[in-house]
């Protein structure tokens, strides 16, 4: 198949291409080429900005039609609108990468199916991640082209890292492996997934031109549910590190005092996450294969092979805000010692 992927150089759309390569498709990539490739020859790369969407469709216009395009890096409407605009009766499939942040949180009902609500709150990216559905639907609903949305949840490995309380840094690799503190909002027992970014990838690519996939939603979620105190525990375990101190901190007040740091925690993680992959196993032939700790070894592994571990003690935010909390627990047992 011919198949363009917007994108092509990110954690999960480096996946597909590469899986797509290997499989022998006829693979085109446009981005801004910003991100340097993390797989073989045999791509061609179109470089451009989606944003400035009268170029980008001039672009795709003199591409030539595709069997299959593959959209990794749409997050607004407008961007949405500009794509069925560029593709409208020139392609054959089109896949948007949606997010499971798309529904409404907490969720009515475990585990959450594709026809759950789609309502976020307080969720700006699964607002509009919800709205390039709707476009989309309608799009296809024209007959402009086949629509699938694909819902992946939260998705490493190797190029990518671990999410943590205070997102995405790696200092929490590096006091993981020193046996320091570590935060963890409210009591730590609200579940969370996290997916190899290999079984991800291996749904897009077999979704390509599926008939079965046309006007279809699916889930590519983790499946070994965790609390956020097994989490941790765990990662230290991959590592073959000390036993993780956890730090309990209330979630409201974590995003009071550090509302950019603990916005995903505040927004996504302290309810469960729990979603039904049965859809995707039945028609795109998914599959979790990466066990979670074998993906953290191959992901720190990564990190260290690249040096992207960072030290800690550059940033000490998490230290000030163990020694407050710990200061403000201890004057709390003063104050109402005794009181019943």
């Amino acid at each position: 198949m011919r198949i363009l992927i917007l994108g092509g150089t990110g954690l999960i759309s480096t996946a597909i291409t590469r899986e797509l390569l290997a499989r022998g498709d006829d693979v085109t990539l446009f981005n801004r080429g910003q991100t340097p490739p993390r797989f073989g020859a045999g791509a061609v790369t179109l470089r451009g900005d989606r944003n400035d969407f009268l170029a980008f469709e001039q672009q795709m216009a003199a591409a030539g039609p595709f069997d299959c395009v593959i959209d990794m890096i749409c997050y607004t409407p407008e961007q949405a609108q500009s794509a069925i605009r560029a593709f409208r009766g020139r392609i054959g499939h089109f896949i948007f990468c949606s997010t499971v942040n798309v529904y409404t949180k907490p969720a009515a009902t475990y585990p959450i199916t594709e026809d759950c609500e789609r309502k976020p709150i307080n969720d700006d990216y699964g607002a509009k991640k919800a709205l390039c559905e709707d476009l989309f639907n309608q799009a296809a609903a024209r007959g402009d082209f086949p629509v699938t949305h694909i819902r992946p949840a939260a998705t490493y490995g190797e190029g990518g890292r671990l999410i943590h309380t205070f997102g995405w840094t790696t200092t929490y690799i590096d006091r993981i492996r020193r046996g320091k503190p570590i935060v963890v909002h409210g009591d730590g027992s609200s579940l969370w997934v996290m997916c190899h970014v290999d079984d991800v990838a291996h749904a897009f690519v077999t979704a390509a031109g599926n008939p079965k996939a046309f006007g279809r939603a699916y889930h590519v979620t983790g499946e070994e549910w965790m609390t956020w105190n097994q989490y941790h525990r765990r990662v230290a375990q991959a590592l073959a590190a000390p036993e993780p101190w956890l730090v309990h901190i209330p979630t409201d007040l974590l995003y009071r005092i550090a509302p950019k740091r603990a916005f995903w925690t505040w927004n996504n993680f302290s309810g469960n996450n729990i979603f039904d992959n049965s859809a995707a196993k039945a028609d795109l032939d998914f599959r979790y294969t990466v066990k979670w700790m074998d993906g953290v070894r191959r992901t720190v592994a990564w990190l260290d092979a690249n040096g992207r571990i960072e030290d800690s003690d550059a940033d000490p935010f998490d230290d000030r805000v163990i020694a407050a909390w710990e200061r403000l627990t201890a004057r709390m047992e003063e104050e109402l010692a005794g009181v019943e």
